[in-house]
């Protein structure tokens, strides 16, 4: 319990402290020239502005998260390093549980190609950026190895990214809800092995610069499937936001993802193959530590 409330008191610290530095030097992050000809989709801001929902294959934890995450996204025009953070805390052995996460430092370097395509003031910032803090709440509705588990996901993306003017983060609020489902195809009596597969669909909503439409309401979904062997777990899907206006705002993503558990510990590895509004190919190596 005293490591717990110590990761905790650690994560947020890390969230204030990397939040007032980035505050400081977000003078001059107005870009007013810029701003009104930004265009509000995927295919225009940078990869973390609009992050997609996790498959969670319609079950939660009921052990403690915190997570750190290094990434690398990648296209023509634009080359991205961030560190991304997350907590999650379960409720109620499991019935419902509580998630926050927040990239804590993003670099960035883009082509003048890129910077003249999304509208934005310059390649770079010396300082970096930071991202949204996105909270997340999770509800369990079903639990059955005969039929499927089914799990409720409504999340809050705030607007406390900055660098709008390199359209980084879009500087508003989002939301989205999602009904998340998963259903063993295979599973052996000792648990060591099993073959599963998931998926959701939902509603996500999020704020523009338009006068007349002041937001995009989207589509989202994602199918996948999930094996795991002992310690190994790998999960395959593919996820999309599909937007109502169709101007850069229906991405698709082909992900991957590796987990090896160790003790208390889980080593991930992922790949994300982006498609269509979705322009990065992101490559990350993270840390999980449970409690």
């Amino acid at each position: 319990m005293i490591l717990k409330k110590k990761t905790i008191y650690l994560f947020f610290i890390i969230l204030a402290a990397s939040t007032v530095v980035n505050k400081v030097y977000a003078e001059g992050d107005e870009g007013d020239g810029y701003l009104h000809n930004l265009q509000y989709s995927p295919r225009y801001f940078g990869p973390n502005a609009f992050p997609m929902p996790e498959l969670r294959s319609g079950s939660l934890g009921t052990r403690w998260e915190a997570e750190v995450r290094g990434e690398y996204h990648e296209f023509e025009g634009d080359r991205t390093k961030d560190i991304y953070a997350r907590l999650f805390v379960p409720v109620a052995e499991g019935r419902a549980g509580l998630e926050i996460n927040y990239v804590i430092y993003e670099y960035y370097n883009m082509t003048r190609e890129t910077v003249e395509e999304r509208h934005a003031a310059g390649t770079h910032w010396d300082h970096g950026a930071h991202g949204d803090i996105i909270v997340s709440s999770f509800y369990r509705l079903l639990k059955s190895e005969k039929w499927a588990d089914i799990m409720l996901e409504a999340t809050l993306k705030t607007a406390s990214g900055n660098r709008l003017a390199d359209a980084r983060y879009t500087d508003a609020a989002a939301y989205w809800f999602n009904v998340n489902i998963g259903r063993n195809l295979y599973k052996r009596p000792d648990n060591k092995l099993h073959l599963r597969i998931q998926g959701l669909a939902g509603f996500y909503c999020w704020m523009t610069n338009e006068i007349v439409h002041r937001q995009n309401d989207a589509f989202i979904y994602a199918a996948g499937i999930s094996g795991a062997f002992k310690n190994l777990t790998l999960d395959a899907d593919v996820a999309g936001i599909y937007g109502y206006k169709n101007n850069g705002d229906r991405p698709l993503q082909l992900r991957t993802k590796l987990n090896y558990e160790y003790g208390k510990s889980i080593f991930s590895f992922r790949y994300k193959h982006g498609m269509k509004d979705a322009l990065y190919d992101t490559f990350s190596v993270g840390y999980i530590r449970c409690f």
